[in-house]
């Protein structure tokens, strides 16, 4: 957990004025550039000290082993990693023949901002050697969005106390040596020289690296080009081998002067291609970029970014570091998933190898409906991956002897590399969760060509692996058994309530689509018999409720399970999952995450307002929140039932969960759902955002800690512009003729320009619920610079 204060609070910005080495891997990870193909983490430029070197292609990984004690029937053979493919980031700097190296001399300015309005990343340093020559140091670099294949670096050398000789070497390095992961599950097991040289060239400014991986046998190129402003006495040479290009400049700068070395890269890779033909497409892509120019990219990026944030900002009064803290999370899911293009959104985006680099259905679920209200075109994209992924799905479900499409937990390239089965193959929730994310898609874009091609098959192989997994019992009532839900700490459980309700949506949703689409509906095969058996299912799906406690149960069950000992269990034994075997977790009432909860902020029709407070006063003494995915649902529920106080400090964990480290792995990468449960709870949570059947309404609860709450959202091609005070709600039609919407229930007919005010009704709560001993939230203050006030 970072305790001090490592970064500013600024609206716009991230802004770190020292470096300490003690949070460097955890900044590499929050400077981190993206665009969704390339990944960039925020290393230094020199390379060294670092924390986790990283430079990241989306869909580049390697195979590795699963060892078994004891093999079973299904047991995935081999894992996937992602792998640190080629850094093109590397410029070293020697002074005088001393390395710039910010461990030795004296650095006297460091300072590092990333800029969320540009999409820049710009570096200053002052530093003084060990010999006495002293340099000032600027670079700016950036991942591009409007040229998918690209990132740049300008960078700057200007002597500060007279003549001085300067080299700089501008590097590609494949093959660097990573640092273990310390046995964490979360962390990444680390391959050593993952990668085969294929081809290496220097010409000139340009240098470039053609490699192979060992066993998943994919193919990549990163290629280089440079631009050089320096003085007369500026030499230049290149040169490359297998795992090293270098392009070396030599100058002689004298006071005032400056060396300045503008850096192309350009990465490419398949699966499929030829060596030549990697060859032409980095040199390709690297020509263009050269064309554009370091200014081209940086206008492009700018008028990219101009507008993401016309359709996507959030603005919140009160809390400036909330703030700055919703700005960083919207810009870094937009990284994570703005040109993936038909490939996976990992659970650390391409900041970090945590996860393995793997995609969950954290992207389903957090990410996407953000992305759908902000970035739909990214959507689209991620829900192709799913779909090109089906006949690896088809397959999975044929081992489990399951018909229709078996998603996987955890994978890369579509196939299921979990080896812990009772948390991975039967979590087979990720089906619904993707025909949850292609319904909302459809109903926010009106789609018609992704509803066709791509919603409906998603929408029926994921129903068909429903019906063959469910059963109907002697009643009639139909329950899906041995299953685990969201909460991890629960598994192989009877009728969750999670999965059954979401894959009751997911059952008909299915008909629906299929009954308007018959043509192509039968062309998959389906007919009325299965769209009727389908609607069954759904109609007599089994939701257990307690009776005596009036609560539902998580599971069958599940409320009649022991407590889990709270009171003995020490600060120091969280995340319980690295102290407790599994065993001792599953027969106890202890939640990992919001399951129960989460159930009832996306399927919030299946309870009642008085069911859904009694359920969420019950888990809330359960849940200890050993992941980073459960705040933000409790903040949208807290909410919703008028615990508005608690919601805010939910707001503040969720927000703050790598800016501050909360988790501890934030070296390893951000929490890309996390980022977007910020937006969850901030918008769905206090703006009460929810879509009914092609019709999106707002339900607003303000907490008193913050005066304001503006956003902005896109719905069927139209902007929206909510602004919200404890009292009243404002919405203002941006783009579009007409839209029609709800506030707390009643219909409004939005003209362009046109603003609608009405009342925020005030909500009365009882006594806030109470938490595990310990694993309460931090109760925020009211601002930065401000006192707390009261709690409503």
């Amino acid at each position: 957990m970072i305790t001090h204060p490592a970064y500013r609070v600024e609206p716009w910005c991230l802004r770190e004025t020292e470096l300490n080495l003690d949070v460097l891997s955890q900044s590499e990870s929050v400077f981190a550039l993206s665009n969704g193909h390339v990944g960039w983490r925020g290393n230094l430029d020199e390379g060294e000290p670092h924390g986790l070197p990283g430079t990241y292609l989306n869909g580049v990984y390697e195979f590795r082993p699963l060892p078994y004690a004891e093999a079973g029937y299904g047991y995935p053979e081999s894992g996937q990693t992602v792998i640190n493919v080629t850094n093109g980031k590397l410029i070293r700097l020697l002074v005088d023949d001393e390395p710039f190296d910010l461990r030795y001399g004296k650095l006297h300015k460091h300072e590092r901002v990333l800029d969320f309005r540009t999409g820049l990343l710009h570096r200053t340093a002052e530093w003084t050697s060990p010999s006495g020559r002293s340099v000032r140091v600027k670079s700016t670099r950036l991942v591009s969005f409007s040229q998918r294949a690209v990132a740049a670096i300008a960078y700057e050398v200007e002597p500060l106390d007279g003549d001085v000789r300067i080299v700089v070497q501008s590097e590609l390095v494949a093959n660097e040596q990573l640092p273990h992961s310390g046995g964490d599950p979360r962390a990444a097991a680390v391959l050593e020289t993952p990668l085969v040289s294929e081809q290496h060239a220097a010409h000139g400014p340009r240098i470039r690296l053609l490699h192979r991986t060992h066993h998943s046998g994919l193919r990549l190129g990163v290629s280089a080009a440079h631009v050089v402003d320096g003085g007369e006495k500026t030499e230049m040479t290149s040169e490359s081998s297998d795992d090293l290009a270098r392009f070396t400049i030599t100058s002689r700068l004298c006071s005032g002067q400056r060396l300045r070395v503008e850096k192309f890269v350009a990465h490419g890779w398949s699966a499929m291609r030829s060596m030549p033909a990697v060859h032409d497409q980095v040199d390709a892509a690297l020509a263009g970029a050269v064309s554009t120019g370091w200014q081209g990219l940086a206008d492009e990026q700018r008028s990219y970014l101009d507008g993401f944030w016309a359709r996507a900002d959030v603005e919140v009064d009160g809390d400036a570091e909330i703030q700055q803290a919703a700005r960083f999370a919207l810009f870094h899911v937009l990284q994570a998933g703005a040109r993936g293009e038909a490939r996976a959104l990992p659970a650390k985006g391409l900041t970090g190898p945590g996860y393995d680099g793997h995609c969950f259905w954290d992207t389903e679920t957090f990410v996407l409906p953000l992305l759908t209200y902000t970035a739909p075109q990214a959507v689209e994209q991620a829900l192709r991956w799913r779909y090109n992924t089906l006949p690896a799905a088809h397959e999975r479900a044929r081992q489990l002897g399951l018909k229709g499409a078996a998603f996987p937990w955890r994978t890369i390239n579509g196939d299921e590399c979990s080896g812990y089965w009772p948390a991975g193959t039967a979590a087979f929730h990720i089906n619904a969760d993707i025909a949850d994310a292609v319904v909302r898609y459809i109903r926010a874009t009106c789609d018609e060509t992704f509803e066709r091609e791509v919603g409906l098959p998603l929408l029926v192989e994921t129903a068909r692996l429903w019906r063959s997994l469910g059963h109907h019992d002697h009643h009639g009532d139909f329950h899906i058994d041995g299953v685990t839900g969201p909460d991890e700490y629960s598994a192989i459980s009877d009728d969750n309530v999670y999965t059954n309700l979401m894959a009751q949506h997911n059952l008909r949703e299915a008909a629906a689509l299929a009954e308007h689409h018959p043509d192509l509906a039968a062309a998959l095969g389906v007919d009325d018999e299965e769209t009727a058996a389908w609607r069954d299912a759904a109609t007599r799906m089994a939701v257990p409720y307690n009776d005596e406690l009036q609560v539902h149960e998580q599971s069958e069950g599940f409320t009649r399970h022991q407590v889990w000992d709270f009171a003995h269990t020490g600060d120091e034994q969280y995340p319980l999952m690295l102290n407790f075997p599994y065993f001792d977790l599953y027969r106890k009432q202890v939640v990992k995450q919001a399951d129960l909860v989460l159930a009832m902020c996306l399927r919030g029709d299946a309870f009642t307002a008085e069911e859904k407070a009694r359920n969420f006063t019950y888990y809330e003494q359960l849940t200890v929140r050993d992941s980073s995915l459960s705040a933000c649902g409790q903040a949208v529920m807290a909410a919703e039932v008028g615990h508005t106080r608690l919601a805010y400090d939910y707001l503040g964990e969720a927000a703050m969960m790598d800016l501050s480290d909360l988790e501890g792995n934030t070296r390893d990468g951000i929490h890309i759902a996390s980022l977007a449960g910020t937006w969850f709870a901030l918008v769905v949570g206090f703006g009460g955002l929810r879509e009914d059947d092609g019709l999106i309404g707002f339900t607003p609860r303000l907490p008193e800690q913050l005066g304001r709450l503006a956003f902005t959202v896109q719905f069927r091609q139209q902007r929206l512009r909510v602004e919200i005070t404890d009292k009243k709600a404002t919405y203002t039609l941006l783009d579009g003729d007409t839209l029609r919407i709800r506030h707390c229930g009643e219909c409004l007919t939005l003209s362009a320009d046109v603003p609608e005010t009405r009342q925020v009704p005030v909500i009365t709560a009882g006594r806030s619920p109470e938490q595990p001993a310990g694993r309460g939230p931090a109760r925020r203050g009211r601002a930065v610079g401000h006192a707390e006030e009261p709690a409503r």
